[in-house]
């Protein structure tokens, strides 16, 4: 279980780093793009695309990170006015939904990057399936998030009242 916890501490890190890094990516692309357009006066081919690209991927893997601090599987209201072990139950429920989910985005993300796999983005001169891959990545990653989420045990989210 140890070693469980080490690598998704290391992952988590990973995956914070590298959409961190994608967007400020996008963030100088863009900046770029505006710059050469407006006060070079010679747009950028390349910039737009990748700032969509790096958006979108991103966005991916922040969706992973999301889902292991458990911010897309709460129910709070609902979970807070159960009983405990009905809490829990409605935990497994949940999560049962979202893996379906998961699992489902996953196998149709590895469906569309494999069907895109000739096409290719001309301003980038790479294949649009990099772009798609990020989908089935995000997904995996949000499955595992989501499985060392739940496996940490119950929570008790607290609303205090005035």
């Amino acid at each position: 279980m140890r070693v469980l916890g080490l690598i998704d501490r290391g992952l988590s890190r990973l995956v914070s780093w590298v959409a961190q890094g994608l967007l400020w990516s996008a963030v100088a692309a863009g900046f770029y793009q505006v710059l050469a357009r407006f006060i070079l006066e010679s747009p950028s081919a390349w910039s737009e695309a990748w700032t969509r690209a790096s958006i979108i991927w991103a966005v991916m893997l922040g969706v992973a990170l999301a889902f292991r601090q458990g911010a897309m599987l709460s129910v709070d209201l609902l979970h807070n006015l159960l009983a405990p072990r009905r809490a829990r139950m409605l935990e497994h429920v949940v999560l049962l939904i979202v893996v379906g989910f998961l699992g489902f985005l996953l196998w149709i993300g590895i469906e569309m990057t494999w069907r895109v796999r000739f096409q290719t983005m001309p301003s980038l001169g790479a294949s649009i399936s990099w772009v798609y891959l990020a989908i089935p990545v995000g997904a995996a990653l949000s499955l595992f998030a989501t499985l060392a989420y739940w496996a940490e045990g119950p929570r008790r989210v607290h609303i205090e009242t005035v």
